[in-house]
C-alpha cells in the first residue's frame, strides 16, 4: 500500500453561519503561506473564493470554492462555503469532500442557526471538527461567556486548544504550553484539561502519567489527539483574527500538524449493489495504486469551459488521459485535461492521487454525486448520500421576450445541475414553471444570474406554496376506456384500488391482475397513466404523495387493446379511485428560528401565533439578543420580512427549515379546489 503522498494531504471545509468571516479567513490562510501575494477583502471584492460577480456585488459568498496551500510540509485543500441557509446544498455538498469541518464562529455574534446546522451535519458524517472563533479582534465582545455557550450547545468534548492574550493582539497554543497569562482563563488549568483528555485515549501514556506523573510530550501526544478527534471525544477551539492574522500561524500550525490526512481520518461509507439489492457497506482506502474510486461533489456550468465536474479522489490516483466511466455508464470517458482548482483559475495537472480535490471538464455523463471510475465492476457503487433541505420558496416565472420559452428550460436545467436544493416544477393543472429554492435570497439570485450571465429576461408572479394533496381513506376505482372513429379502435379498461401510506412514504404501484386480464405488456402503460393522474392531482391540481394505487382486473381486446388506451384508463381510474378517497390538501409546515432584541420578544411570539405558528423555545444570544425558535405554515411567512423589520426596528433576522406536511384548514381547501375548478374551465 503506498500512503507516503496522501499522509500530507489535508482536506478542510470552512463552515459556519453568514458573516462569520470565513472568506476573509481564506484569504488570511492564502495569504500566510505566500500562495498570494496580498490578501484581498469582501468590501474591495478582490478576494480568491468570491470571485463570481454576483458575489462581488452582494458581497457575501453564494458557492463553494477551493483552493490550495503548502503549510509545515503539509498540502491543504480547503473549501470555503457560503453560511446564509439559502444557499446551504453548497456547504453541505462540501462535507462530503473533506475530512475536517473548520467551524467557524463569529465572537460578535456566537453560535448561530448555520453554525449548529453545519456542526451536527459534519458529526453526522463523522468527520473530525474544529471549533474556530473568529473576529476576536472586535470590540465589547465576550469571549468566556462564547466558550461557555459552546461547551453547552456542542458539548464538553469541546476543549481549549489555544487562548488569546495581550487583549487579544496574539494566541497561544496549549499542548506546548503550561504557564502564562491569558485574556479569560488560566493557561495551566486549559493545558491540564487538554491533557488529561488525550491521555484516556492512550492507554500507556495514561498508566505512566498516574504512576509516575510524567506528562506526554507533544510528539508522543499526536496520536490520542488523532483518534480523540476522530472518535468525537475532542473537538478543539481556536481563536483566530482574519483581519489583524492574530492566531492565522497557530491555525495552520494545527491544520499541518493535528488535522487527520486521508488515512487519518474517518473515510465516508461508499455501499456496493445493484438496483433492488439488499447495498453492501465498505471503505475506500487511500492507496494510490487501487482501483480509482473519486466522487463528484459539485458541479460548475462554466461559460467558457462549459460543464465541469469538481471530485474528490478517495482510492486510486486519477491521471491525465486515463479512461474512466460515470457511474454505471456504458461507455468510459477520456481525461483530457485535470484541474486543481484555485478560486477563479483551472490549474492543469497531470494527476491526483487520494486525498486530492480536483476536476474534469465537459464530460455530459457526470452529475452530482455521481462515482468516478475504471471498470464495470464498480458500475453499482455509490456514496452514502448527503441530506439535503427541502426547497420550499416558489415562484412562477416566465420569460419577457416570446420565443425564449425553450431557451428558459435549458438555462433552468443548467442551474439545476449546479445546485441539488434548485427545484423546476411544471404544474399541468395552471401550465406555470415554477422554480423552487431555500428562501427569497435563493430565488433572487438565480434570477440575477439568468439576467446578467445569460440574458434572459423573466417575468414572476407570487410566490407559489409547495402543497400537496393524499388520500385519508381506501377506496376503488373503474374506467373503461373506448374509442372508435371508423378506422384501429382504442379499448383498456382497468379497475384498481387506492389506499393512503404514511406520511412521506411517496408511491407504491401494485399489480394483482390475474390471468391476463390486462396483458403484461400495457402494465406499464397503466403505471404511466396512473403517475400521470397523481402528478397532475385531482382536488387542487397539486400533486399525490403517499399513496398505493393496486391494479385488480381490466379488460382487454384483441384489435382495439393499445398503450395509449390503457394509460388512459389507468389515468381515470386513478382520479375516480382519488376523489371517493376522502382526498385532502397538505401545507408545508416549516421550522422558524428569529433572532432579535429581547425587547421584541413578546411582539415576536404574538405575531407568530397570529399567524398559525407556535413558539418551540427561546434562548438568549450576545449582545442582548435573543433566538425564538417556532414551527410555522410558509404560506404565512409570504411577508414576513416586512412584519419583522417593523416589530423589531429593521433589527430581526430569520431562518427557516423544512418541516413536514399538514392538512391545511377546510377553509383554505376549498378556496384552493374553486381555483383550480375555475383554471381548469378556462383551459377548455
Amino acid at each position: 500500500m503506498s500512503q507516503n503522498l496522501s499522509s500530507k494531504i489535508r482536506t478542510v471545509a470552512l463552515v459556519g453561519h453568514g458573516a462569520a468571516g470565513k472568506t476573509t479567513l481564506a484569504e488570511s490562510l492564502l495569504a500566510a503561506t505566500g500562495a498570494i501575494t496580498s490578501r484581498g477583502s469582501v468590501e474591495k471584492g478582490n478576494t480568491v473564493c468570491d470571485f463570481d460577480p454576483i458575489e462581488k456585488e452582494l458581497g457575501h459568498s453564494l458557492q463553494s470554492s477551493l483552493v490550495s496551500f503548502k503549510t509545515g510540509g503539509a498540502q491543504v485543500h480547503l473549501i470555503d462555503t457560503p453560511g446564509y441557509p439559502d444557499f446551504a446544498s453548497q456547504a453541505i455538498s462540501a462535507l462530503a469532500a473533506v475530512d475536517t469541518a473548520l467551524v467557524v464562529i463569529n465572537a460578535q455574534t456566537g453560535i448561530e442557526l448555520s453554525t449548529e446546522r453545519m456542526f451536527t451535519l459534519a458529526g453526522e458524517r463523522g468527520l473530525c471538527r474544529m471549533i474556530v472563533v473568529n473576529k476576536i479582534d472586535a470590540d465589547n465582545i465576550d469571549l468566556l461567556t462564547l466558550v461557555t455557550d459552546i461547551r453547552a450547545r456542542f458539548g464538553k468534548q469541546c476543549l481549549l486548544l489555544e487562548l488569546p492574550l495581550h487583549n487579544r493582539q496574539e494566541v497561544v497554543e496549549l499542548l506546548g504550553h503550561n504557564e502564562g497569562e491569558s485574556d479569560f482563563a488560566s493557561v495551566a488549568a486549559a493545558h491540564r484539561d487538554l491533557i488529561d483528555q488525550l491521555i484516556e485515549e492512550d492507554d500507556s501514556l495514561l498508566a505512566r502519567y498516574l504512576e509516575d506523573g510524567l506528562e506526554p510530550s507533544p510528539q508522543e501526544l499526536h496520536a490520542p489527539f488523532e483518534r480523540a478527534l476522530r472518535a468525537g471525544h475532542l473537538i478543539p477551539i481556536l481563536f483566530v483574527s482574519a483581519k489583524t492574522g492574530a492566531g492565522v500561524a497557530q491555525l495552520l500550525d494545527a491544520l499541518a500538524k493535528l488535522a487527520p490526512s486521508p488515512a487519518e481520518g474517518n473515510p465516508p461509507p461508499f455501499y456496493r449493489g445493484e438496483p433492488g439489492q439488499q447495498p453492501q457497506a465498505f471503505l475506500a482506502q487511500p492507496d494510490d495504486e487501487l482501483p480509482v474510486l473519486a466522487h463528484v461533489f459539485k458541479v460548475v456550468v462554466d461559460p467558457f469551459i462549459g460543464k465541469l465536474g469538481v471530485f474528490r479522489v478517495h482510492q486510486g490516483t486519477v491521471r491525465r488521459d486515463a479512461a474512466l466511466f460515470v457511474g454505471a455508464a456504458k461507455r468510459s470517458f477520456k481525461v483530457t485535461h485535470l484541474y486543481r482548482l484555485q478560486g477563479k483559475d483551472y490549474l492543469e495537472v497531470p494527476a491526483l492521487i487520494p486525498g486530492d480535490i480536483g476536476a474534469v471538464a465537459k464530460v455530459d455523463e457526470i452529475e452530482f454525486d455521481c462515482v468516478l471510475h475504471e471498470s464495470h465492476d464498480q458500475d453499482a457503487i455509490h456514496l452514502k448520500p448527503l441530506q439535503f433541505p427541502q426547497p420550499m420558496q416558489g415562484l412562477a416565472v416566465q420569460p419577457r421576450r416570446k420565443g425564449d420559452e425553450q431557451r428558459l428550460f435549458e438555462i433552468l436545467s443548467k442551474l439545476a445541475l449546479e445546485d441539488p436544493c434548485f427545484k423546476i416544477e411544471r404544474r399541468p393543472g395552471t401550465h406555470e414553471t415554477v422554480i423552487r429554492g431555500l428562501g427569497e435570497m435563493h430565488l433572487r439570485t438565480k434570477l440575477l444570474r439568468m439576467q446578467q450571465q445569460y440574458k434572459l429576461e423573466l417575468d414572476t408572479s407570487a410566490p407559489q406554496i409547495a402543497y400537496r394533496e393524499t388520500i385519508t381513506g381506501p377506496a376503488e376505482g373503474h374506467c373503461r376506456h373506448k374509442k372508435q372513429s371508423g378506422g384501429a379502435g382504442q379499448f383498456g379498461e382497468v379497475m384498481l384500488r387506492v389506499e393512503p401510506l404514511a406520511r412521506g412514504a411517496g408511491f407504491e404501484f401494485v399489480d394483482l391482475v390475474k390471468g391476463g386480464a390486462i396483458p403484461g405488456v400495457f402494465m406499464a402503460a397503466v403505471e404511466k397513466g396512473v403517475r400521470q393522474a397523481l402528478a397532475e392531482g385531482a382536488v387542487a391540481g397539486f400533486a399525490l404523495h403517499d399513496l398505493r394505487v393496486t391494479v385488480l382486473d381490466g379488460k382487454t381486446h384483441a384489435v382495439d387493446g393499445k398503450d395509449v388506451a390503457f394509460m388512459a384508463a389507468g389515468r381515470k381510474a386513478t382520479i375516480d379511485a382519488v376523489l371517493k378517497a376522502r382526498p385532502i390538501v397538505l401545507e408545508p409546515l416549516v421550522d422558524i428560528e428569529v433572532l432579535a432584541p429581547e425587547s421584541s420578544m413578546g411582539d415576536l411570539t404574538g405575531d407568530l401565533a397570529a399567524k398559525r405558528g407556535h413558539v418551540t423555545g427561546t434562548q438568549p444570544r450576545l449582545s442582548g439578543n435573543v433566538a425564538i425558535s417556532g414551527q410555522i405554515p410558509l404560506v404565512e411567512l409570504d411577508d414576513y420580512q416586512g412584519r419583522l423589520k417593523s416589530l423589531t426596528g429593521g433589527q430581526g433576522s430569520y431562518n427557516i427549515t423544512f418541516s413536514h406536511y399538514a392538512p391545511v384548514p377546510g377553509d383554505t381547501q376549498k378556496q384552493l379546489a374553486g381555483k383550480y375548478k375555475a383554471v381548469s374551465l378556462d383551459d377548455e
